[in-house]
């Protein structure tokens, strides 16, 4: 191993450690329950479950979650901090909810709502269905903008990536579907370039 790789994975274990090492703050309103290998947040936006490994001390104190490890081996230093992000994105869905704002790029490209789900018109000779899982919403403004909204960070996450692998944005033709915020850095094609 380089030096240079050997001091950048211990500055990654010291940060997952310090992150590990942080209490996780127990908003108002939020309950949390705590079962070998499991816990539950429920509060206003809805309720998330998150598995963790055994290898890893939860436990409440006060209005705040605490995350242990059991040694300072490399596997359980990850282990808590990857622990501690898991249930600290639990009580902040369940909290305030997460959010996925997708945006339809390109002439004749449209959304409409489709009941529970959504109806995309994308340049393919049929229209494509997309319906949301339990837990998770699609609501439709205008019709070039889909908001994904959800109390699970890694369902809204999962469905807004599904809903942009339907057309990925195209950087010669300035087409397809990306993320609100998401650069597409344009290209100027061969034609561009044989002008030049």
């Amino acid at each position: 191993m380089s030096g240079s790789s050997f001091v950048r994975e211990k500055a990654e274990e010291k940060t997952l450690s310090h992150l590990g090492r942080k209490p996780i703050s127990i908003p108002r309103g939020v309950q949390v329950d705590f079962k070998p290998g499991l816990v539950t947040v429920k509060g206003p936006k809805g309720t998330v479950t998150q598995v963790y490994h055994p290898d890893v001390k939860v436990r409440v104190e006060g209005d705040t979650v605490v995350v242990e490890r059991l040694s300072d081996a490399k596997f359980h230093r990850a282990l808590h901090g990857l622990t501690r992000s898991l249930i600290a994105n639990a009580i902040i869905g369940a909290n305030e909810g997460y959010t996925k704002t997708m945006e339809l790029m390109g002439v004749g490209y449209r959304v409409a709502q489709q009941g529970q789900g959504i109806l995309l018109s994308v340049g393919m000779s049929h229209q494509v269905d997309m319906q949301p899982p339990v837990g998770v919403t699609m609501r439709v403004e205008g019709n070039n903008r889909i908001h994904i909204n959800g109390a699970d960070k890694q369902k809204v996450g999962q469905l807004a990536a599904q809903v942009r692998r339907v057309r990925p944005p195209n950087p010669y033709k300035e087409k397809g579907i990306k993320y609100q915020g998401e650069v597409i850095h344009l290209k100027p094609g061969k034609a561009a370039a044989r002008k030049a």
